[in-house]
This record gives C-alpha cells, structure tokens and sequence, in this order.
C-alpha cells in the first residue's frame, strides 16, 4: 500500500519528467536529459535553499546569545532549553529546518534510484512506464518499434547503466570518476556554508575533555558535529552509489554543482544587501552631520552678519564739548 502511494506520488512523476526531457531533447542522449533534469529540480528547490540557508546563517549568529543563556541557566537544562526556545521564537528561526533540503532530496533520490532501476531491469519500461501522452510522442513511438534505439550513456563515454564498481571484474573507472567527483562536491557544498573559526575545537578533543570531568559546551558540541558531517555525508554517499547504476551518480555531481552555484548567488546577495544597509546608514549618520554642520555654520555665520551690521554708538567727545563752549 505505501509502495503503491510512493510509486504513484514520487516516483512515476519524476519518471516522466526525466524521459520527457529526454523525448523532447534534440539527439536524445539520456546523460544530457539526467543533466537537464537535474538542473530543473534544484530550480524548483531554490525557494528551500535560499529559506535552508538565511535559517543557517542565523542559527550562526546566535551562537554567543546561546552561549549567553546556558550561563544564566546555571545548569538548569529544562530553564536553558525554554530560553533558547523563546529566542528561537523572538527571531524566527528554526532549529531543525536546516535539514529540510536532505529530507525533501531523499525521496526524490530514492524514487529516481526506482525509474532508473525499472529502465535498466527493462528498457522497454520507458515506454510503458510513461503517462499516455508521452508516450504519443514521436521519439517515443519509435522506441515502441525499436528499443534498441535507446542509448543509455553520457555522449557514449559512460555507460549509465553501469556501476563503478560491480558485477564485471574490476572497477569501471568512468563510473568512477562520477562517484568521485560527486563525493567531493558534495563536501565542497557543505564546507561553503561553514563558518571559519581557527580556534575551533575538534570533536574528539571535547569529548576527551568531557570524558575528563570537564563540562562541554552545546554550542561547540553542535558546531563540532557540523563540521565532522563535512566528511561523513561525501563518504556516505560514495559507498552507496559506488555500487549502483552511475546514472544517479551523474545525478548527484550534477546536483552538488548546481548546489554549490546558488549558494554562493545566495551568499553574495546577502552581503550585498548588508553593504547596501551599512551604506544607508552611514549615508544617514553623514546627512545628520552635514545638517548639525549647516545649522553650525549657519548660527556663526547669523551671528558675524548681525555684528557687522550694527550701527557703532556714538561717542561723545570731550573735546568736542569743550570747543562748542
């Protein structure tokens, strides 16, 4: 029944979207459509990124406020954990929806690894797996009459249906090379949104030093683990699509690339937008001492114009008196 659902929500749908594109594709190359299809999905994924990663950055900034908290609360866990919710709150900021995007990518990986496993057990399946009008497609007809016309590599240099590593003897090094490069930009993907601190302390160091009697601090313990996920998600993802089809190995380097592009739009657009905010403002705090100036300047200037403008009194002169007499 939740197989029957899972088919029917996510796997059929992205089926057809990746062999539209590939009925629709000039030369039809699967490794261009699965290039294509990927783009479309972290496109559509670009609202998520851009909310995943203003949420990290502000998960960042609140660190000292954190830090600030679990000193007032004394080691009062149940007081520290109600504070940092009520800042979660006042900031609008979500703990946990950081992990949003690996939830929402995981089913979409899952129900591609299915399409892709259906084509592969039965390549005739792209055909009748499609919905009805994809299937009246021109391209698609003529598969109907001649699979064979089907060609799953990327532009004939890699074979998709073929894993780096498995049934045939040794390793199938283009394959490879796609499992490769998709560990490595995932790593370069979450290394862009960490933040440098060289005074920031390894995992296994604080553990040591609790192991010590000596208290660890959550905000390093979480900043710890952050950065040991670093090398555990490349070298989870490698051991697990070194062993299927490198189609979806071509899926996730496309993927971590497209990633790693809108982060850093995304990183560069809110810097901007910072030094857009610092410049109103110093532009403000310049308009201010320009108008304190001015009304300076204009008060010296009132008062100089007044002195020069008064009529000198008269003097009586002794002498003139005397002469007069």
């Amino acid at each position: 029944m939740i197989g029957n659902i899972f088919t029917a929500l996510i796997v059929k749908p992205l089926f057809n979207l990746l062999v539209l594109i590939y009925a629709l594709l000039p030369g039809h190359n699967f490794g261009l459509a699965i290039i294509l299809f990927t783009i479309v999905i972290r496109l559509a994924l670009q609202p998520l990124v851009r909310k995943q990663l203003h949420n990290a950055k502000a998960m960042r900034a609140l660190q000292p406020e954190l830090k600030r908290i679990k000193q007032e609360a004394k080691g009062d866990r149940q007081k520290e954990s109600d504070m940092d919710m009520e800042l979660y709150k006042e900031r609008r900021v979500s703990p946990f929806s950081s992990i949003g995007i690996l939830l929402l990518q995981l089913p979409i990986l899952i129900g591609l690894y299915v399409g892709l496993q259906k084509i592969i057990s039965d390549p005739n399946s792209i055909v009748t797996f499609a919905y009805g009008p994809i299937q009246n497609l021109s391209w698609m007809k003529e598969l109907a009459t001649d699979i064979g016309k089907l060609d799953m590599t990327l532009f004939g240099v890699v074979d998709l249906k073929r894993a780096a590593i498995g049934n045939q003897p040794g390793i199938y090094w283009p394959a490879m090379f796609l499992v490769i490069g998709s560990a490595v930009t995932q790593y370069y993907q979450s290394k862009q949104l960490m933040p440098n601190s060289e005074d920031a302390r390894k995992l296994r160091h604080i553990l040591r030093d609790a192991g010590q009697g000596k208290q660890a601090d959550s905000a390093e313990v979480n900043a710890a683990v952050s950065r040991s996920t670093r090398f555990f998600i490349p070298a989870l993802f490698f051991f697990f699509t070194v062993n299927i089809a490198s189609a979806l190995s071509l899926y996730w380097l496309v993927s971590g690339l497209v990633a790693m592009i809108q982060q850093a739009r995304i990183l560069k657009e809110d810097e901007e937008e910072m030094e857009t905010k610092m410049h109103r403002g110093d532009k403000k705090t310049d308009r201010k001492k320009v108008k304190s100036t001015a009304r300076v300047v204009s008060i010296t200037t009132e008062k100089e114009a007044s002195k020069t403008t008064k009529t000198p009194p008269k003097k009586s002169s002794k002498k003139a008196k005397k002469r007069r007499k």
